[in-house]
């Protein structure tokens, strides 16, 4: 089985030299493959100086979903893993996702450190929406079939936040299995992907209106989701100003970009759902676009 690893990066210099030492220690035989972009910090330099990755390719947009397809149009491996730069893989990581994927098309794992060297044996979040299970995965941790990632056409472009959890919903519409790993234990900083980027109400909502409409559907049960999330971050709000936290005029500048952002991530993603009507629901993925490189240095 061969490995590819995608290691995205943005003006992190010193995390990912750290992230580099453990996977050349670690997972001596995996192909790396760094996505760096556009980082001011020196970072195509330290990459080139230390030697270890395999390819380099240096990007112009910022989107983390840009530079995961950026490295799964790089990748030679039948098994695609994706890295956060802070995180550090454990000794047992490239052999648990050799174990892992000889069954299943996808496996993720634990970020934190294994207790007494007993395999973790937590499980990733799970949830069933509109009848479908769907298991969520780590973006800083995971590991996919190549073939699958084809099938999916990678990562969908047009969210700036939320491009792991849309993955998985159609991971789960593709009646994929996705595994979980207690050894496939990598350290470090936590990784996010779902959440606010910045405080950015806005996009956090607009991400999950597009996620939940694109995938699901106009639906009772997705209008449910969606009002639920709001109002939940409407009370969270209302007692911050109560408690003089916050003022009014927040509450209500929030309340409008909770409002913007569902109303256009929902008419962006009726008109995403009508121009990819396949079970893959990607219509900005992968192949959508061949200018993601800038530069490409290819050391292999």
């Amino acid at each position: 089985m061969d490995i590819s690893v995608v290691v995205p990066t943005l003006n992190a210099r010193e995390e990912l030299a750290g992230c580099l030492d453990a996977l050349a220690e670690h997972a001596p035989g995996v192909e790396v493959i760094v996505v760096n972009g556009p980082s001011s910090d020196g970072t195509t330099g330290m990459v080139q100086e230390h030697g270890s990755a395999d390819v380099l390719v240096e990007v112009a947009d910022r989107t983390i979903n840009v530079a995961r397809n950026a490295g799964i149009d790089r990748a030679s491996g039948d098994v695609i893993a994706f890295v956060d730069h802070r995180l550090r893989m454990s000794e047992r990581w490239a052999r648990a996702i050799e174990s892992a994927m000889v069954g299943a098309d996808g496996a993720t794992g634990p970020t934190g450190a294994p207790q007494d060297g007993v395999e973790n044996d937590l499980s990733p979040e799970s949830r069933t929406i509109a009848g479908r299970e769907v298991t969520y995965f780590d973006p800083g941790n995971v590991a996919f079939d190549q073939q699958v990632l084809d099938e999916l056409d990678g990562f969908d472009e047009y969210l700036e936040v939320g491009g792991a959890r849309d993955l998985a919903h159609r991971f789960a519409a593709g009646e994929y299995t996705m595994e979980w790993a207690g050894d496939m234990v990598a350290t470090g900083g936590l990784t996010a992907d779902g959440g606010e980027r910045n405080g950015d109400r806005h996009w956090k909502y607009r991400s999950l209106a597009y996620r939940m409409v694109k995938n699901y559907g106009v639906r009772p049960s997705v209008a449910w989701r969606l009002s639920a999330h709001a109002g939940s971050d409407a009370l969270s709000g209302v007692r911050s100003v109560f408690d003089g936290d916050r003022g009014p005029s927040w509450w209500l500048g929030t309340g409008r970009d909770v409002l913007t952002g569902l109303v256009g991530g929902t008419k962006d993603a009726v008109i995403a759902r009508r121009r990819d009507r396949s079970p893959r629901r990607n219509p900005r993925g992968r192949s959508s676009r061949a200018d993601r490189a800038v530069t490409v240095y290819d050391w292999r």
